[in-house]
């Protein structure tokens, strides 16, 4: 059995413009305590993240914990942000048809695509293992949503807020045969 503990990251400066290099808050910061706490007897094996600065220094605790390095995966990135806002509208629109994008954005189906392109490799090349991947509350939902494809946008919702959040996922191979919430902090994003 593969166990992979998503992490999405904890609450960065929002106003900060530049998406990959946002940073945490000082309250992510010391979030970030948490995340290493709760998988500190995990045994993880090995870290994979987003690039994003915000994803990394949520994990880098537990990383330098467990005496590990960061793998940094391109696909495991957030979705490309376009012109038009994240209003509660829009992010409905887009779970109502995944492969609308608005100008300079991409798909959820895009998102989706390359995340469990990623994961898949993941799956592979550290079976047996338990794995930290660390990322983004739209990408870790459509991960969800592939293996459960009756997580919806009000589950996206639910969740919306919840900054750092830790889900295991235990797959027998490729199969998901288990999930379970291990964090949960609420912070307010919209």
């Amino acid at each position: 059995m593969t166990r992979i503990f998503f992490v999405r990251h904890a609450e960065p400066i929002h106003s900060w413009q530049d998406d990959r290099t946002r940073p945490l808050t000082n309250a992510g910061l010391n979030d970030s305590n948490e995340v290493t706490e709760t998988l500190r007897i995990a045994g993880i094996d090995c870290f994979y993240s987003s690039p994003y600065k915000r994803s990394m220094d949520t994990i880098l605790g537990c990383s330098i914990h467990y005496g590990k390095k960061i793998t940094t995966d391109e696909r495991l990135r957030e979705r490309e942000n376009g012109i038009v806002s994240n209003t509660r509208e829009m992010i409905i629109k887009r779970w109502a048809d995944f492969d609308y994008c608005e100008e300079k954005g991409e798909s959820l189906n895009s998102v989706q695509k390359r995340n469990i392109s990623a994961i898949s490799d993941i799956l592979l090349k550290e079976k047996g293992k338990n794995v930290v991947v660390a990322t983004h509350g739209t990408a870790l939902s459509t991960i969800l949503h592939f293996y459960n494809p009756g997580f919806t946008y009000d589950d996206f919702f639910r969740i919306i807020d919840y900054m750092p959040y830790i889900i295991r996922l235990d797959f027998d191979g490729a199969i998901n045969i288990d999930i379970e919430e291990l964090l949960i902090i609420r912070k307010p994003y919209l």
